[in-house]
């Protein structure tokens, strides 16, 4: 019964170091996850970090990029509107000019009243 007992005693203490080599390889696995978690973690807050700053960055050139853009706008819309009023003054000149020429036109044409008369009623 003795040898029996010494042998069952045997596998327990088999079993026992093999169970304690399994936690100890289970605590091992553990510490290395958490140990790259918090390298992961660390590198995880650099990448934001970087991000917020591209992003400050980026905001501030298209808030550059707006204002001069809005500028330059404001500035062409503004020789626009005086070279339209320019042409405007000229085609009215012009137009005056021309309906002075016409009525000149009318009055020596009306002078003539035989054969050269204008009517401006439809017969």
């Amino acid at each position: 019964m003795a040898i029996l007992l010494e042998d069952m005693q045997s596998k327990f203490d088999l079993i026992l170091e093999g169970h304690a080599a399994l936690n100890h390889k289970i605590e091992s696995t553990a510490q290395e996850t958490h140990n790259r978690i918090d390298v992961l973690d660390e590198k995880i807050c650099i990448l934001n970090r970087k991000i917020d700053t591209v992003k400050a960055e980026l905001s501030t050139r298209i808030d550059q990029v707006e204002t001069k853009l809005s500028h330059r706008i404001d500035q062409v819309e503004t020789k626009l509107s005086t070279r339209i009023d320019q042409v405007e003054t000229s085609l009215c000149a012009k137009i005056d000019a021309v309906a002075v020429d016409l009525t000149a036109h009318r009055t020596d044409t009306e002078t003539h009243r035989t054969p050269y008369r204008v009517s401006e009623s439809s017969s």
